[in-house]
């Protein structure tokens, strides 16, 4: 055990089989496990970083997931920290059980950045022990990352007003395109902006009505009140303070949820899920900003519910399938590659939509082994053309922006690659078009540098295409459906297509436009210099069968 570990965390040493220690050095990405005891086997795998370790997988609680990944991004970030940060912590449920049978546990993990005397952190300590009873309940434990209070001791603040007999109300707001904040002026202007509405609430807020941050960057408020109007009024104060930091605006979004008598005994996390659900149902809304929960929005919670209760048996059983969705030349009138797409065949319930598994999933982590799943499936049907003589079509696999985020998909990419023994130009990779900071960009900059080809996934969907043109090497753009169905209807918008395309084509891109459902479109694209579509025009999503029938006659 080093000199520093024993000093720093003295005190849990002596509860070793409650401890977990580690030392990791940011210079060259080396680290030493310091104290580890059997609790902790199933957790942290030998010869991996285990703060890599708990941005993955199953290893912490879902609904702590997305907080935890922020968390350990930020320690890997350059310059994420700094020693006069002082010691850092977070409390978290970890997964001390099994992937399949999950014991979630929870654990306080603290850090303390080292520097090389020039306040360059080169190092950082850390320990992860279980929390006593005494702690969970009786102790508010400070995280130093959200500057919030512990979820448990929260829990027991809201449970003691809807106990209280007084109406309640939960409120629970974002901030709209948060990514773009990020993407246009710095992650560290995004954490600034999260402390001013932290810091903002702390005024606004009576001392009876509890706060706090949930994750990223939703925000709640637990309230009694006596009229809803009160609620009205205190939307319209956040509103009015806190949708601005400086120079910068930015538009939140609000979700209210009025407690009803049965709610006394409702799980905590039930209630959020539905004030989530009223905040989810204006999002994106240009004339609204405040959604109210409905009756009707329990399906939508229950169905999200059964969907994380079978999404890992359903792996395991195959339930999942690859469906391609042909993209064709309009020249030569003929199948030139496939995107590769996720369907769930429910034994029940037949297919359920990817609307309604895919964000729970991106939500949750479980996204990263779909997508796994699928690229094998991708790599597999490749093989198979392969070895039947057939020259394969390429196949472009999704990748998301939570697997770009974890740091060892290329890795796994690449073996998939090697484990079927398929020439890499067959398997290429889409992307969204917001690249949001430097961990994505290097990730997808390491893509290309991997020798893949790299497509810019919903062109024209958000606010950042030209800038993420500008500093990321695509190979090819995909127009998003929206953006060219919407600009057709005018003939200025037809001219900012043709302008766009020519553009792309000009500085050596390649133009795939998806979403394709009349021969309007079509031939105006074609004229425009885009050839290859993908569309309901030619082919929706199919199974691999049907689609060798398409493209191979077979």
């Amino acid at each position: 055990m080093s000199k520093a570990f024993a000093e720093a965390f003295s005190e849990y040493i002596s509860e070793s089989d409650r401890c977990f220690g580690f030392v990791c050095d940011l210079s060259d990405g080396t680290f030493s496990i310091e104290n580890s005891s059997g609790h902790f086997k199933s957790v942290f795998v030998e010869g991996i970083n285990p703060i890599v370790q708990l941005q993955k997988d199953d290893a912490v609680h879902p609904a702590d997931r997305e907080m935890v990944s922020m968390f350990c991004g930020e320690l890997l970030a350059p310059k994420g920290v700094s020693e006069r940060d002082g010691s850092l912590s977070i409390s978290f449920r970890l997964n001390t059980g099994e992937a399949k049978s999950p014991v979630y546990e929870w654990v306080i993990m603290n850090i303390i950045p080292r520097s090389d005397g020039n306040d360059n952190i080169n190092s950082i300590i850390g320990c992860i022990h279980i929390m006593t009873a005494e702690e969970l309940v009786n102790k508010d434990i400070v995280d130093s990352f959200t500057n919030d209070t512990h979820p448990k001791v929260y829990e027991n603040r809201v449970r003691s007003i809807l106990e209280s007999g007084a109406n309640t109300a939960f409120v629970q707001f974002d901030i709209e395109k948060f990514r773009f904040i990020n993407t246009e002026y710095s992650e560290k202007t995004g954490n600034d902006i999260l402390d001013h509405i932290r810091n903002g609430l702390d005024a606004i807020c009576a001392e009876k009505q509890v706060h706090f941050r949930l994750a990223a960057d939703i925000f709640v408020i637990v309230t009694a009140y006596n009229s809803r109007d009160e609620i009205d009024v205190l939307i319209g104060n956040i509103n009015r303070l806190l949708s601005r930091y400086g120079s910068i605006e930015y538009k939140l979004v609000f979700g209210v949820y009025f407690a009803d008598e049965g709610d006394k005994t409702a799980s905590v996390r039930i209630l959020m899920d539905r004030v989530a659900l009223a905040r989810e149902s204006v999002k994106g809304s240009a004339l609204k900003n405040v959604g109210y929960y409905a009756k009707n929005q329990e399906n939508v919670l229950n169905l999200r519910r059964q969907i994380e209760e079978r999404m890992y048996y359903a792996l395991e059983h195959n339930e999942f399938e690859m469906y391609l969705q042909p993209k064709y030349s309009i020249e030569a009138n003929k199948i030139v590659g496939a995107e590769a797409l996720a369907r769930w065949r429910h034994p029940e319930y037949g297919l359920i939509s990817p609307a309604d598994f895919i964000p729970v999933f991106e939500q949750n982590g479980f996204i990263i082994k779909l997508d796994e799943y699928i690229w094998e499936q991708a790599c597999k049907a490749v093989r198979k053309w392969i070895d039947m003589g057939r020259e394969p079509v390429t196949i472009s696999i999704n990748i998301s922006r939570v697997h770009l985020d974890s740091g060892d998909f290329i890795g796994k990419l690449n073996a998939l690659i090697k484990k079927y023994d398929i020439p890499q130009k067959y398997i290429e990779t889409e992307i969204t078009e917001t690249v949001e900071n430097p961990r994505t960009e290097n990730a997808v900059r390491e893509l290309k540098d991997n020798g893949y080809v790299l497509l810019m996934d919903d062109f024209g969907s958000g606010y950042s295409s030209l800038n993420t043109l500008k500093s990321t090497p695509f190979d090819v753009i995909k127009i998003d459906r929206a953006f060219f169905s919407e600009f057709m209807l005018s003939e200025r918008g037809k001219k900012i297509i043709a302008h766009t395309i020519a553009m792309s084509k000009d500085i050596g891109l390649d133009m795939v436009a998806e979403g394709v459902e009349t021969k309007e479109q079509a031939s105006f694209l074609s004229q425009c210099g885009c050839d290859t579509v993908q569309g309901f025009l030619y082919s929706k999503p199919v199974p691999l069968a049907e689609f060798e029938k398409m493209a191979y006659g077979a």
